[in-house]
């Protein structure tokens, strides 16, 4: 039975949206292509129908997840000046680090990506960049671009890798203290 391109459609936008979920809860590398598959209702045959294999939906999967991200996190010209400090604090926050499925993809993600294909690892440099030169230009600063970034995928990484509330709390509010420090002191 041939199902219409609309249709094709929305079962890849599910099948994109349920192993963005998947992967970072569970990992992507032990995640098989039946267990994506069944997630949305399909038998894992159906899958070479949306996708040649299971390296191109990870590449897709993280393109879209971190352009997500980086609109989200970065805004655009009608944005508020407070939007990045605004942002940092949601990205930072306690509901953040307990939930990997629903989070930044780098954190929970990052060495899976770096044990990707150099074309996965283009594309990701690709969206960090447009990221950063976002977070530079609001900050009037290359460098703060690059540490925005850094400091809040550690921070969340190391948020999750605690066994205690207390001191993924500490992390956390230590992580927001520090940027919103950055963020009110001029840059030359």
């Amino acid at each position: 039975m041939r199902y219409s391109s609309s249709r094709k459609q929305e079962t890849r936008q599910k099948l994109l949206d349920s192993s963005r979920e998947i992967a970072k809860k569970d990992g992507f590398d032990a995640t098989g292509v039946d267990a994506l598959m069944a997630a949305i209702g399909l038998t894992g045959g159906a899958f070479y129908g949306h996708f040649d294999s299971k390296d191109e939906l990870f590449a897709a999967m993280i393109e879209r997840d971190l352009e997500l991200s980086r609109d989200m996190l970065g805004g655009n010209a009608d944005s508020p000046p407070d939007h990045v400090a605004k942002r940092l604090r949601g990205y930072l926050s306690s509901a953040h680090a307990a939930s990997p499925e629903t989070g930044c993809v780098l954190p929970a993600l990052g060495p899976e990506i770096a044990r990707a294909s150099p074309e996965v690892k283009a594309g990701v440099e690709r969206t960090l960049k447009r990221l950063q030169r976002i977070w530079a230009d609001r900050l009037g600063d290359v460098d703060g671009g690059w540490a925005l970034i850094s400091q809040c995928v550690g921070a969340i990484l190391l948020a999750r890798v605690v066994e205690s509330d207390r001191t993924r709390a500490e992390i956390l509010a230590a992580s927001r203290r520090f940027l919103e420090k950055a963020l009110q002191t001029p840059h030359a």
